[in-house]
């Protein structure tokens, strides 16, 4: 089988201190992984390596069936895999809608040339007005990013993630900061706007991790201790005892 993003003893330290420390993972096409642990586990510096921002110790990253390690950020998005990030990234003083009409002139093709108006790619107009109505800022089209609340920044990142076309879709903690009913909401459109698409997820929150994910990778001092449905992940007593708790912190996660 060709996995969409496969990881092999994966390791990453620096000077003498080793964070990550032989991860192996394989996520099949489709599918919506969570990636959960203690701070200081590993999970964003394993993101980082994923996307091109570090390079492995040693290892091997694929990325559906090609190899992707040591690649630079670029490189491996021109390959099928964007990312968002922990802290909103986007154009402050652009509107929605520019946001995401940028994020859509790689994909289409669209080289630096500054003789072409904008106004006059229609394709890429197109697919950015498609963009903002499945992540439900249609409304708010001409409001520059910086006066969108939120929640409304991270929908605008999450549509400039998916702008490009990309396959493999990597989320670092996207409903940090939002409220119960914002995180509701978000869980809905990640869902939405991720069909079809391979997902993998750093998450804090236990309702999305299990409301979201088909299968959890508990990580741990930098190494994934079980990567298992959520049901098993709930019942595995290693995870309990690393991570979540106890038997009842599981239990009531996502409910």
């Amino acid at each position: 089988m060709t996995f969409a993003l496969e990881i092999k003893a994966l390791r990453k330290s620096f000077g003498k201190t080793a964070i990550i420390q032989g991860i192996d993972l394989a996520v099949r096409r489709g599918e919506r992984v969570a990636i959960i642990g203690p701070n200081g586990a590993g999970k964003s510096t394993l993101f980082n390596l994923v996307s091109g921002r570090l390079s492995p110790t040693s290892g091997e990253i694929s990325l559906n069936g090609s190899p992707i390690d040591g690649m630079r950020p670029y490189q491996i998005y021109r390959r099928g895999l964007a990312r968002s990030f922990q802290i909103t990234n986007v154009f402050a003083n652009l509107s929605a809608f520019e946001n995401l009409r940028c994020g859509t002139l790689r994909s289409l093709n669209y080289g630096y040339s500054f003789w072409r108006f904008l106004s006059g790619m229609r394709d890429a107009n197109a697919h950015a007005e498609t963009i903002l109505d499945q992540i439900g800022l249609s409304r708010k089209r001409d409001v520059a990013a910086c006066n969108l609340t939120y929640a409304e920044q991270r929908a605008l990142e999450i549509g400039l993630t998916i702008a490009g076309g990309q396959d493999v879709i990597l989320l670092d903690e996207p409903t940090a900061g939002m409220s119960k009913t914002e995180t509701e909401h978000f869980i809905q459109l990640i869902r939405r706007v991720t069909e079809g698409k391979t997902l993998l997820t750093v998450e804090h929150d236990m309702s999305v991790v299990f409301g979201l994910a088909d299968r959890i990778a508990v990580v741990v001092y930098g190494e994934v201790i079980a990567f298992d449905t959520p049901a098993a992940i709930r019942a595995d007593a290693r995870v309990q005892e690393a991570y979540l708790g106890s038997p009842l912190a599981l239990s009531t996660a996502g409910h």
